[in-house]
């Protein structure tokens, strides 16, 4: 039941962030990663069955955190500017793709690419934001043709809409108020959380 609820909210707190980047769409560098992500969807969809979530959002989990503890420290600071090109984003949007239709995590490769690409927090947002939101729109229509969104998951994501969509407006109030620095910074240590937050799940079950 965690993949569906995973992408109903994203797709909800997506389309508040949206308003924060509604002048900077920046269609055509995102074109890519939207071309590889919809590629990947139906595959995701199509593990969702045969793969372990658990063990995924584990592998995610160690990923995010050592990632973010890596940047964080800054002893090093990984970079890939223009490297790959096109072809590259469009690999990273498929594997977006696939995570976002096998466990509702689109956003973990393209977000931590953006980053590693470079830019500006509106330029990555503007790529960002509409990837996510139409990736995870399309998981959960994948998701309920396969019968994983049931009514039991629509009333559950409904408790969780309200907090979802206060949390995601708090964030476009704060983001337009902080420096590149602060973004970049408060990012990484988001990710760190999440990542851990993964980890410790599957520690306690």
């Amino acid at each position: 039941m965690v993949p569906p609820l995973v992408a109903i909210s994203s797709v909800a707190s997506q389309l508040i962030g949206l308003y924060a980047v509604r002048g900077a769409f920046a269609w055509r560098r995102a074109g890519p990663y939207l071309a590889g992500g919809i590629a990947g969807v139906p595959f995701g969809v199509l593990a969702l069955s045969h793969v372990s979530p658990d063990l995924l959002r584990l592998t995610v989990g160690i990923f995010l955190a050592g990632y973010a503890l890596f940047q964080l420290t800054g002893l090093a600071r990984l970079s890939v500017r223009s490297w790959g090109g096109r072809a590259a984003d469009a690999m990273i949007g498929t594997g977006g793709g696939v995570l976002g239709g096998l466990a509702g995590l689109s956003g973990v490769l393209p977000l931590v690419w953006l980053q590693l690409r470079g830019g500006d927090s509106g330029e990555q947002r503007a790529v960002y934001q509409p990837f996510n939101l139409i990736v995870l729109a399309l998981a959960g229509i994948g998701m309920t043709i396969s019968g994983q969104i049931d009514r039991h998951v629509m009333i559950v994501a409904g408790l969780c809409l309200p907090a979802t969509l206060a949390g995601a407006w708090v964030g476009v109030k704060a983001y337009r108020r902080i420096s590149e620095t602060a973004f970049r910074r408060i990012v990484l240590v988001l990710l760190l959380a999440s990542g851990t937050i993964l980890i410790v799940q599957m520690a306690v079950v």
